[in-house]
């Protein structure tokens, strides 16, 4: 008796484990991972923020600049790739590949990003990870 409810016990605190990690991670569907588009441009405002950091870059094209928000990873995930708060900062001149939204809007998820004249925004960190692809 005492083995079933050692084993019943110990499936349930998996199992509750386990759903929660994955009821908190949502859908990628909304980006076109088979196209990449590239962004010069401007940074606007670099977002260090839970769940999910981001980027608004300022894009020129005819007439007035255009916004595009950039998701990127959870600030934890992005500091061990060697982001850091102070990676990016407003007028930063940046060059970002995304993979954009499917619905056309002016959007996407964060691939790699080097500063205007090519080179990495970040190093890799002491642990040999790298960069944010």
């Amino acid at each position: 008796m005492y083995k079933e409810v050692l084993l019943a016990t110990a499936v349930g605190i998996v199992s509750l484990l386990t759903s929660m990690d994955t009821g908190a991670h949502h859908s990628a569907a909304m980006f076109d991972d088979q196209k990449s588009v590239t962004l010069s441009g401007t940074v606007k405002l670099f977002q260090w923020t839970n769940p999910h950091c981001w980027i608004q870059i300022l894009v020129s094209g005819p007439g007035e600049p255009t916004e595009w928000s950039v998701e990127m990873g959870s600030p934890g995930q992005l500091y061990n790739k060697g982001w850091k708060p102070g990676t990016l900062k407003a007028g930063d001149k940046i060059v970002v590949v995304i993979h954009p939204l499917r619905d056309g809007t002016d959007g996407g998820v964060f691939v790699s990003a080097t500063d205007a004249a090519g080179g990495p925004l970040v190093a890799a960190p002491a642990s040999g990870a790298t960069p944010e692809r």
